[in-house]
């Protein structure tokens, strides 16, 4: 798979974006851009395989060039995850 700069870019864009909603839902904002990234894509994984897991429809893809992007399950597997971490580690952060 070839990828250019630009679809890299946008990837890394929607996924920052998925991830910071992701937060947000979950009601934790600790990390900065690259943290959002990360959990975009953590979440891009996560979300899809339960939706694969309990038979449910891949629902608003992002297509940037050969790849598509899950920006629902993206943030749905994100919030998931970033809850999960904060149950695991028991702390609230990013409240004041």
């Amino acid at each position: 798979m070839n990828m250019t700069p630009a679809e890299i870019v946008i990837l890394l864009v929607v996924a920052a974006v998925c991830g910071a909603i992701g937060q947000k839902i979950a009601g934790r904002s600790k990390g900065g851009c690259l943290t959002s990234i990360a959990l975009g894509f953590i979440g891009a994984l996560l979300g899809l395989r339960l939706a694969e897991m309990l038979g449910f429809p891949e629902i608003w893809t992002l297509q940037v060039g050969d790849t598509r992007f899950p920006i629902i399950w993206s943030i749905i597997g994100s919030a998931l995850f970033v809850a999960i971490l904060g149950f695991i580690s028991g702390r609230r952060s990013g409240r004041s």
